[in-house]
């Protein structure tokens, strides 16, 4: 049964986060709540299961938006290789530094991406990039250091956030900035899967079968974004962000 919830919680992972980032909102719980105890109880071990089975259905929503949307790869290639690199640096840091310090942070952040969001109801609605190429391609690059380093070290909102900074920063529309954030979040979730299993740190029975249901949701996920448009994004990034708000307001509230 533990297994069966653990597949529904990958496929509707996959689906949400080829939309709007956020499935470590549905897939980390899940694997928390069922896995046998013993591996629940390692966080490396959750967090790189978690990993590999993200990183199948982020390679699906990457192929799909490669397929129908334009994508600026000069700018959105050189910040994944650097989230490639830092997103490594963090996986190596979790086993250093305690993650749950992050909480109180992105508890904030995640407040101040929903109110403007929220506020501004035209942002993302139309493709206006704010900089010339040169200066983007900077912005990008440091945006991949960031947001890699924050991938590999914790992880869960970086679609999410990703999504955000190519919207409210580079001026990007919603479905661009979704297929954009995909690919960062390929290049970051590759680099912590690297490093997860050479430490032995996947349970491979789990993740695989997850990572097929995750493919599937991501199938769908990333075709109704591409059908219904930027209003339907924008709507489910909303969804996510406020769930996200609620969830580690709760953990931050009763640690």
């Amino acid at each position: 049964m533990d297994f069966a919830l653990l597949l529904c919680a990958a496929f509707l992972a996959g689906f949400i986060d080829s939309v709007a980032g956020g499935g470590g909102l549905i897939q980390l719980p899940a694997l928390f709540l069922w896995l046998p105890a013993g591996p629940a109880g390692v966080i490396a071990t959750v967090f790189g299961t978690n990993k590999l089975s993200s990183i199948c259905g982020t390679s699906m929503a990457v192929t799909q938006y490669a397929r129908r949307v334009r994508l600026n790869w000069r700018t959105v290639l050189p910040a994944a290789l650097v989230a490639f690199v830092f997103s490594f640096l963090g996986a190596r840091t979790v086993a250093l530094i305690h993650s749950q310090i992050m909480k109180p942070l992105v508890l904030v952040l995640l407040v101040a991406v929903a109110v403007y969001t929220f506020a501004r109801k035209d942002l993302g609605e139309y493709h206006a990039p704010r900089f010339a190429p040169r200066p983007e391609r900077l912005l990008g690059l440091l945006v991949g250091a960031v947001i890699g380093f924050y991938d590999g070290f914790f992880g869960p909102g970086t679609g999410s956030f990703l999504m955000f900074i190519f919207i409210g920063g580079f001026g990007f529309e919603f479905l661009q900035a979704s297929a954009s954030a995909r690919v960062v979040n390929l290049a970051t979730n590759l680099s912590a899967v690297g490093y997860f299993a050479a430490t032995d740190h996947i349970l491979y029975r789990y993740a695989l079968p997850m990572g097929v249901c995750n493919v599937l949701g991501s199938l769908a996920g990333t075709r109704l974004a591409i059908l219904k448009g930027n209003r339907f994004v924008r709507g489910l990034f909303l969804v996510v962000v406020t769930a996200m708000i609620l969830r580690f307001g709760w953990e931050v509230l009763h640690p």
